[in-house]
């Protein structure tokens, strides 16, 4: 009777006599030493300098370590994980493990290295090639099957060592395993150019909505505009603009204005912790927050009281704006759609245009725009706790329009960031491609058939 593989490898299982002549099935741990054990105390000098490798420093689309630091031997030996030169090292808590956060070490100092202790350290017994095994734990199928080991609370979920252990992989004679990575590394090669061009795609977009925003606010994206209170005349008042602390010009007909005048109300969120539930009423978390649009599609819940309470200050209605003001996610306006039943929770305010003076959405992209978050940074700049007060927020000068104009710019805006978008769409269906093509070569190199 056939055998059959069990492994994290393949869709399917494989059958051993479908195997090239030669290849044969063994344990990882068969292969290689799984979490080997530190070197000596005395290996080196205490002073001795080591490479260290913190998580971030592991890039998971090059698979290799950039950017790593350098510490003294004695300093990192006892409180994290070592490795040296030609092990393979591999995230093992989530969601690091999930997006491929993988490398083959390389470049130590004095040859050997401590980093997270978040990572497993495979070391070859010299029967595998690092590369034939780097490139094994990078396919999609092996990452599926380590999450379903998992171990842990929410947040703290871990990849355990008895699954890397365990896991069997299909092992040519090292000859074959060198044929292999070198023809996967060609392909790959082309592979890799195109992702990293799609990458650069994403980057002129988002450089194509700051500058779209910077025409927005300084009256080029609507010069020549003949509106009802057009800019046809298109002249600047410079000084009142730098008097300000801005540094760009706004046509004459234009006003300069503070975030106040142009709203109704402005109020801060409730600073306690909301109780959450597990339904009721949406309240709005800073990871909702966007540029331009709430995400929800995760969402968490109050209980009806607490909802009730939590908008006795202003309850959010459609055109509100929301703006984070604490934390990793500052500086960033979203709009309040039609429809949406919502409190605030915490690090945010709520803005209440006056829509007699401006549309809500020009003074969302404001913003949102360059010379915004330029402001927020120098306000909250160097602080280790970045916030910004209500009373700052304020203050932010606006370069007004007439209100037929403000109109006129945010359907301009409107167009040219769908045109964005739809590059953006492009360019996810093509890394998409991109990423499945990669799977579809490791999985025929570990199936013998590439």
């Amino acid at each position: 009777m056939k055998s059959k593989i069990v492994t994290s490898t393949l869709d399917e299982p494989l059958d051993t006599d479908e195997l090239p002549e030669g290849w044969k099935v063994v344990t990882i741990l068969d292969a290689c030493e799984v979490n080997p054990p530190k070197p000596p105390k005395d290996f080196l000098l205490a002073d001795a300098p080591v490479t260290f490798v913190p998580m971030p420093a592991v890039d998971a689309d090059l698979g290799a370590i950039t950017n790593p630091d350098i510490k003294p031997y004695l300093e990192v030996r006892n409180g994290f994980t070592s490795f040296r030169d030609g092990d393979v090292i591999m995230a093992k808590i989530t969601p690091c493990m999930e997006n491929g956060k993988a490398a083959i070490v390389q470049g130590m100092k004095n040859g050997i290295g401590f980093g997270s202790t978040e990572f497993h350290v495979m070391r070859s017994r010299g029967e595998i090639l690092p590369e034939y095994l780097y490139y094994f734990i990078r396919q999609k199928s092996f990452r599926k099957e380590a999450e379903s080991h998992f171990t842990g609370s929410v947040g703290q979920k871990r990849v355990p060592a008895d699954f890397i252990k365990h896991c069997v992989i299909p092992l040519p004679p090292l000859a074959d395993q060198q044929r292999i990575v070198t023809r996967v590394e060609e392909l790959l090669t082309h592979v890799n150019t195109a992702r990293d061009r799609l990458s650069r795609v994403l980057v002129i977009m988002k450089k194509f909505r700051q500058a779209t925003l910077a025409a927005a606010y300084t009256g080029r994206l609507t010069e020549g505009w003949s509106g009802d209170q057009g800019s046809d005349q298109f002249s600047f008042n410079r000084d009142e603009i730098e008097g300000n602390g801005y540094n760009f010009k706004i046509p004459v007909t234009w006003q300069l204005e503070n975030i106040k005048g142009v709203c109704e109300m402005i109020v801060d969120c409730p600073h306690s912790t909301p109780l959450w539930t597990q339904n009721g009423e949406i309240c709005l978390r800073t990871t909702n927050f966007k540029p331009g649009y709430l995400d929800l599609s995760e969402v968490r819940f109050v209980s009806h009281d607490t909802y009730l309470e939590r908008i006795s200050r202003l309850e959010p209605h459609e055109n509100d704006i929301v703006y984070s003001r604490e934390g990793g996610i500052l500086g960033i306006a979203c709009i309040i759609p039609k429809g949406l039943k919502t409190c605030l929770g915490q690090r945010m305010m709520l803005l209440r245009v006056d829509q007699t003076r401006s549309n809500p959405k020009f003074i969302l992209n404001f913003l949102n725009s360059p010379v915004i978050l330029k402001n927020v940074k120098e306000l909250t700049g160097g602080t280790s706790s970045p916030h910004l007060n209500v009373a700052d927020v304020k203050k932010f000068h606006i370069p007004l329009p007439p209100l037929a104009e403000q109109h006129e710019i945010v359907r301009r805006v409107g167009l040219l960031f769908e045109r964005a978008d739809a590059f953006d769409r492009e360019v996810a269906a093509a890394s998409l491609r991109c990423e499945r093509l990669t799977q579809a070569v490791l999985g025929k190199a570990f199936a013998g058939r590439l």
